[in-house]
């Protein structure tokens, strides 16, 4: 058996001088520096620290196209994917956990018409790629800033399974003063359908008696594309109805 005895530290190292490179220049000149081959390269080394990576990210970068499609794809996805094992799953989906719970955490307490956008990024983040809608409410104070957030509802997102009751018993419970509703479309399109606005006017309605105030209404679609219905001009419409109303009810 003395053939099989070979140095398998040299071996197993075969890399080691290129990944150090590749932490170098993190180090030195930051993750702009790196193409989105080099980000899963050394994502995948924390999962795997001993072994080449290059290959698998290329293959899991070509294959699925783009860093984000990555980071959310499935477990069973990538395990298709040569080169790429449990471990590498695992370090896929944590470093993408963490990213979820950094943008999560980085909003509370801003204000949102400041942060409008750090809002988006982060429900881009959590409500892409995902094959079922997701409902998401973000919970704010008399002032604004933002307090939580959370997926309130999983599944196909009507008026008649995102029950106001819950909404409205959420936001009490956080001394809520006013909401932004989010949902993702699977499809990849941005346009409300008659049940999303059905179910905003709803809302609306319901918190304005309870005065919270529901800023927004958002959708996400494929990539990181956006649907406001308050920059649309809908929340205004709904607030001047629901102000008609409450007059005639006097």
């Amino acid at each position: 058996m003395a053939g099989w005895n070979v140095d398998r530290s040299d071996w197993q190292d075969k890399g080691a001088g290129h990944r150090q490179r590749l932490r170098d220049k993190f180090l030195e000149y930051g993750i702009d520096t790196f193409t989105d081959a080099e980000v899963i390269e050394l994502l995948l080394t924390f999962g795997t620290p001993r072994r080449d990576c290059k290959e698998a990210a290329r293959a899991a970068l070509c294959e699925l196209g783009s860093l984000p499609a990555v980071l959310d794809a499935p477990a069973a996805r990538l395990a298709t994917i040569k080169g790429i094992g449990p471990k590498n799953v695992f370090a896929l989906h944590f470093i993408q956990g963490t990213a979820r719970r950094y943008l999560k955490q980085k909003l509370v307490g801003k204000q949102y018409i400041s942060s409008s956008k750090e809002v988006a990024d982060y429900l881009i983040h959590l409500l892409r790629n995902l094959k079922r809608e997701a409902f998401v409410v973000v919970y704010l104070d008399a002032a604004h800033a933002i307090i939580d957030s959370e997926v309130l509802n999983e599944g196909t997102v009507t008026v008649n399974t995102v029950y106001p009751r819950e909404v409205v018993l959420a936001a009490l419970k956080r001394n809520a003063a006013a909401l932004v509703i989010a949902h993702n479309h699977p499809s990849g399109s941005l346009s409300p359908s008659e049940q999303d606005r059905q179910l905003t006017r709803t809302l609306h309605l319901v918190c304005s008696f309870l005065h919270i105030n529901l800023l927004d209404h958002l959708i996400i679609g494929a990539g990181e594309q956006v649907y406001s219905f308050a920059d649309h001009g809908v929340m205004a419409r709904l607030r001047e109805e629901c102000r008609t109303l409450h007059d005639t009810l006097r």
